[in-house]
């Protein structure tokens, strides 16, 4: 079986071993920050009820918002790391 020089290249294994580790937490990351965002939020609508609405609706959107952008960088991250072109689209 032939080897192509992409797999046994020693430095897309080192980018692409870094890409996903960085992936990883970054999506990791996000994914807390998302999560407590969302907690809070309705912690407060429900704690406050229609008067801290619009503050527990915005602290959710903050949340998912920076869930999203990090999930977006972890994808970008990763491929790039796997050597993919056009990568942050």
């Amino acid at each position: 079986m032939p080897l192509d020089n992409q797999n046994n290249n020693p430095v897309t294994f080192v980018t692409s071993t870094l890409g996903n580790g960085v992936s990883g937490v970054t999506k990791t990351v996000g994914g807390v920050v998302g999560a407590g965002g969302r907690g809070v939020g309705q912690t407060i609508t429900g704690m406050t009820g229609s008067a801290g609405k619009p503050l527990g609706d915005a602290i959710e959107a903050l949340g998912n918002g920076v869930e999203g952008g990090a999930k977006n960088i972890g994808d970008g991250v990763e491929n790039a790391g796997k050597g993919k072109k056009d990568f942050w689209k």
